[in-house]
């Protein structure tokens, strides 16, 4: 591994030159950043992945009957389970999708599923991403750079290999599709995740398509190249957020959608790859429910365990807040990216107060966590190795079967004093090695 770490400086280089970066707005600017990439690998070994394994798949497994009863009989509601407070006020309930049904009966296919590891070695799920997850092109890329920079590094080491997260998303698409070609749907060169989407294009043999490359006809989905000739499309892996999907369903300004394709959905003539309205399962309000949802539909009590959640929405859960809001962190449940995230330590006096107030306007905006003491591990910056906290993102792709995808992203923090992770934050990642013995 020594030898992998000396060529630190080459990879990032080889990742620069192939593009790989990220994209985030500031001041209504787009602006692309390295996503830098420390070449010591996390690893986890054989029988802890095993465990982590089981734990998502239940979660998941879950998770979509949830979205599937949600959007249908909603009878977790009528039993008492989720308050209807915490679906129809989200932002993420589509009324739009209710009584859809995509094929095969899927609605998170792809799911990214955030865990940190506390100093007690004990894992817990911080966040759900069941919209648009995105991150798996990182580890893909780097390990395939760093497997021809540092070849000995992998004879010499038993991992499982990662380079078939390709494979895994193209058999999972063609297990849902309709009939006719895979798509990757894409905003356009200007969107954060860019480099990704072709990525991915490239390595799963789909189409990489814009909005104004895809009609419909006749209640059908066609992709039309530059010839002009229409090829029918039976699954779309959409890399646009829901609201922008479809102009006639949705937000009518949006330029980057293809109209009508709700109408081809719902017919049942297309697979949508993550379901629109799948923001109601991964709403961080939602969050706090997950351990009942998993009960409720599997009778089975969570493998993984959430983070120590409080709902300001309880009187009970409003009164502890307001009592420990120095030992908490608070988020808002309408953000991502590491935004709205506040520490209840970190506001000063005014701020704390003007912060409490907003909490009691609006209780169901904001969960409130205990801090986790996770793990720091070793990076390397100009001081040398230095310890830095890290979480990893899961990949679980539900297709014939539901399957967990054995490597992730390992994000972590460059600043020694925060706890966020996130690229948009600054943050760095790496590989992440799953032993294979």
């Amino acid at each position: 591994m020594e030898d992998l770490t000396m060529q630190s400086d080459v990879v990032n280089q080889l990742l620069a030159r192939y593009g790989v970066r990220f994209g985030i707005y500031k001041n209504n600017e787009f602006k692309e950043e390295l996503f830098p990439f420390d070449s010591i690998p996390r690893v986890i070994g054989k029988e802890e992945f095993t465990y982590l394994e089981q734990g998502l798949k239940q979660r998941v497994t879950a998770l979509n009957m949830f979205l599937a009863d949600i959007y249908g009989e909603k009878q977790i509601v009528k039993d008492g389970v989720v308050p209807e407070e915490f679906i129809f006020a989200s932002k993420g309930f589509l009324p739009e999708c209710q009584n859809i049904k995509p094929p095969k009966n899927i609605y998170s296919h792809i799911s990214g599923i955030d865990l940190v590891q506390a100093k007690d070695g004990t894992w817990y799920v911080l966040e759900d991403n069941l919209r648009i997850p995105s991150g798996a092109s990182y580890p893909m890329i780097a390990r395939d750079i760093c497997r021809k920079s540092s070849p000995d590094t992998f004879r010499h080491n038993q991992l499982e290999d990662n380079r078939n997260y390709s494979v895994m998303l193209r058999e999972m698409m063609d297990y849902v599709n309709t009939g006719g070609i895979n798509v990757i749907l894409t905003p356009g060169r200007y969107n954060a995740a860019f480099f990704e989407h072709s990525y991915l294009a490239e390595k799963t043999g789909a189409t990489l398509v814009t909005g104004q490359d895809l009609v419909v006809e006749n209640e059908y989905l066609y992709y039309k190249d530059y010839t002009g000739k229409k090829v029918k499309v039976g699954a779309v892996y959409r890399r646009v957020s829901d609201e922008y999907l479809d102009p006639m369903t949705f937000v009518p300004e949006s330029v980057i959608g293809v109209p009508h394709l709700m109408e081809v959905y719902r017919k049942g003539n297309v697979a949508i790859v993550n379901a629109p309205g799948n923001g109601i399962a991964d709403d961080k309000g939602l969050y706090y429910f997950v351990p009942r949802i998993v009960k409720y539909y599997l009778k089975e009590e969570a493998i993984l365990h959430n983070a120590p959640t409080y709902l300001p929405f309880y009187k009970e859960d409003m009164d502890y807040v307001l009592e420990n809001f120095d030992t908490l962190v608070l988020k808002d449940v309408a953000e991502a990216g590491g935004y709205g995230v506040v520490f209840g330590n970190s506001l000063s006096s005014e701020k704390k107060k003007e912060f409490i107030e907003l909490l009691k306007r609006e209780p169901r905006r904001f969960i409130a966590q205990e801090v986790i003491d996770f793990i720091d591990i070793d990076i390397m910056d100009e001081e040398g190795v230095v310890p830095r906290k890290a979480d990893l993102r899961a990949f679980v792709l539900t297709g014939k079967d539901v399957k967990v995808w054995k490597s992730g992203l390992t994000r972590f923090s460059r600043n020694p004093d925060s706890f966020i992770v996130n690229s948009s934050q600054g943050g760095g990642f790496k590989d992440t090695w799953v032993l294979s013995q």
